[in-house]
């Protein structure tokens, strides 16, 4: 079949034409009629930060979940969030990827404690957890703290142990975790910025 350059266009023209017209609504399938519903629309949107950097970026996760007693729940998505100012909606390739971080098998979800003499990790509640902090640190403190130097000058002081808290907190929060510790005598304190 020989077709000449002005069949060709006009070919082109009648097909552009009717897939023009059928996009347009006038096409009888029903599947072109069918709305598809937003894929957030029924999700949990819980605002967050970063925990990457010292930047501390607003993240939005969005979570499945009606939060009932049985129901399971699930993070579908994690955006920026743009009514953040320190980001404004946008990430950087880490925070883009948080989603596979906070999904990823290999993601530590409880307390474990390794014994002495052990070589095996096992897993503890929350509570125990705590609670072993707290009696580790109380015979820290009771064994090592220092209420005069050699002058006689009340000091308390707490030297064996230190605090590593993070730069992604609010200044809120780095102002109570600072007068706690200098309350119980800490005087080692670091900001962690990665």
């Amino acid at each position: 079949m020989n077709v000449t350059r002005r069949q060709f266009f006009r070919i082109c023209a009648a097909g552009l034409g009717g897939s023009s017209i059928a996009t347009m609504g006038f096409s009888p399938t029903a599947a072109l009629a069918e709305v598809r519903t937003f894929k957030l629309a029924r999700a949990t949107e819980t605002r967050n930060t970063c925990p990457y950097c010292s930047v501390s970026c607003g993240v939005l996760i969005y979570s499945t979940g009606d939060r009932s007693k049985n129901a399971t729940g699930g993070i579908i998505h994690i955006e920026g969030d743009p009514d953040n100012p320190v980001n404004r909606g946008t990430l950087c390739p880490k925070g883009a990827g948080l989603r596979d971080m906070v999904q990823s098998a290999n993601r530590l979800k409880w307390p474990e404690v390794r014994e002495a003499g052990s070589s095996e990790w096992k897993r503890i509640s929350w509570n125990d957890a705590i609670e072993r902090i707290a009696k580790h640190m109380k015979a820290d403190r009771d064994a090592n703290f220092v209420a005069q130097n050699k002058d006689g000058v009340t000091v308390n002081r707490w030297p064996t142990t230190a605090f590593l808290a993070s730069s992604a907190a609010s200044n809120e929060a780095g102002y109570l975790t600072v007068k706690t510790l200098r309350a119980l005598g800490i005087t080692a304190l670091d900001v962690i910025s990665l």
